[in-house]
């Protein structure tokens, strides 16, 4: 796991009841996997934004933020957050239609038992983190 940069990032993370923690935590850890592993998508910067956990490409400008954070209203529910004018959501709804459960044009969101599809997950950040230079 990797350590926390930024003192209030952390603070939010302590903050979550400890089975959202959990599952935001392992979030993280595929954010952050993901933009390793993806060429030209360089380091993340990890802040808060609304409150909420945010990964930007801030060195490279690569791709959009991509944020994560609990449902409120929902008990354990929690999603990822995209730029809602990116268009990216609708692509992962055409890509990924049965996979996800979507929230307009803006988030993926999960439901507090559920098994997280890795695979396609991993795709959509990918997707996200790379959004401004497909679109160059």
């Amino acid at each position: 796991m990797k350590r926390f940069g930024d003192p209030k990032v952390a603070a939010v993370f302590k903050a979550y009841a400890p089975d959202v923690r959990a599952r935001l935590m392992a979030l993280r850890e595929t954010v952050l996997d993901v933009a390793a592993a993806t060429p030209g998508v360089g380091p993340l910067t990890e802040t808060l934004k609304w409150g909420q956990p945010s990964y930007l490409t801030q060195e490279t400008g690569s791709g959009t933020t991509i944020r994560i954070d609990r449902v409120k209203g929902e008990k354990g529910g929690f999603a990822m957050y995209f730029h809602c004018r990116s268009g990216l959501v609708g692509q992962f709804r055409e890509l990924y239609p049965d996979t996800f459960a979507y929230d307009g044009k803006r988030a993926i969101k999960f439901g507090p038992d559920e098994r997280l599809s890795l695979r396609e997950l991993r795709h959509c950040i990918g997707l996200a983190l790379t959004h401004h230079l497909r679109a160059k």
